[in-house]
């Protein structure tokens, strides 16, 4: 069998400070995968500079003028972490055999890189790589990322359970996901849906070696959100029956109210009215919220705008 060549996709937004250090780290994994005999020597590293606005994407250009195996591609603005790393992936299929997305701050254990390639060369197109444990979070971050992914999965989202972003993928896979045409995407949701043979790989997460991370918790809701309403519409059934069993108990109340007022029990007041209306009123609103939210995406797709645009690369995509 033909060594595969791989592509390792790295979305960058703001990281002058730990780029210099993990750049060199993926090139010496390189070096080990391919002295291995795991991957072809023309194997290459490709930055996604996502709109930085610090110097990330002139130490991009200055790695690749230096090291042939380093490319890059540049937005032209931040298109958030799931477009930046559509964009490396959608720019690497036709170039090579396998990719490898990973975020570049080093937490994601780079040796894992082995395993990975090992089982496409068992026979799988898609491997994710998953947290074996979250011992070095905090206990409100670990309680925060286990919630996240138990109301994915509870409204319909399939995701791997503790798998971010770190995955092989053949360029097999992304040639038909590259027919999904949705402007909101959620890529841990989406691949899945693909379907091909699949398998996990387990590692343990570090410390981010520089830098400060880009997914505080309010990012981690939205992201949430983002996918929960892309991948599913168990949230429009819910309050579906929701409204059902409120409209049920609206109709007992009314004929409780009935019996009552003819039984020459009812008492006036205000408080009970109020106390309803304000509640009804409400689960409106959020209902509202939710439905509003579903309208918007449909919106947003209809416009069919690119989901990034590449203003500048390293290297010339016919050569």
């Amino acid at each position: 069998m033909e060594k595969p060549l791989l592509y390792i996709v790295i979305p960058c937004y703001n990281e002058e400070e730990v780029l210099p250090v993990t750049a060199p780290m993926f090139s010496e994994e390189l070096d080990l995968l391919i002295s291995g005999g795991l991957i072809s020597e023309q194997s290459r590293i490709l930055f996604v500079n996502d709109g930085s606005k610090d110097k990330t994407w002139s130490i991009i250009k200055d790695l690749s003028e230096k090291d042939p195996r380093y490319k890059g591609i540049c937005l032209s603005r931040n298109r958030g972490h799931q477009n930046a790393l559509l964009a490396g992936l959608m720019e690497a299929k036709d170039l090579c055999d396998i990719t490898i997305s990973i975020d570049c701050d080093g937490q994601d254990d780079i040796k894992v890189m082995h395993d990975m390639v090992k089982e496409y060369l068992g026979g799988c197109e898609i491997v994710y790589g998953v947290r074996d444990n979250r011992d070095s979070d905090t206990l409100f971050k670990r309680f925060t990322a286990q919630s996240f992914y138990r109301l994915l999965n509870s409204m319909g989202a399939e995701v791997v359970y503790n798998h971010a972003d770190y995955r092989l993928v053949s360029s097999k896979v992304l040639k038909e996901f590259a027919g999904f045409k949705e402007v909101n995407i959620f890529l841990r949701g989406m691949f899945p849906m693909v379907g091909f043979k699949s398998t996990s790989v387990y590692y343990s997460r570090h410390e981010r070696l520089a830098g400060k991370s880009h997914y505080p918790l309010t990012k981690m809701l939205a992201l949430a959100f983002d996918g929960i309403t892309s991948l599913s519409v168990k949230p429009i059934r819910i309050i579906t029956g929701f409204g059902t069993f409120v409209a049920l108990f609206s109709f007992v109340m009314i004929l409780y109210s009935i019996v009552g007022f003819y039984a020459g029990n009812t008492v006036p007041g205000w408080a009970s009215t109020s106390s309803i209306i304000c509640f009804l009123s409400g689960v409106q609103l959020i209902s509202l919220g939710i439905i509003g939210e579903y309208i918007g995406k449909i919106y947003l797709e209809t416009k069919e705008r690119p989901r990034y645009i590449i203003s500048e690369r390293t290297f010339d995509p016919e050569n």
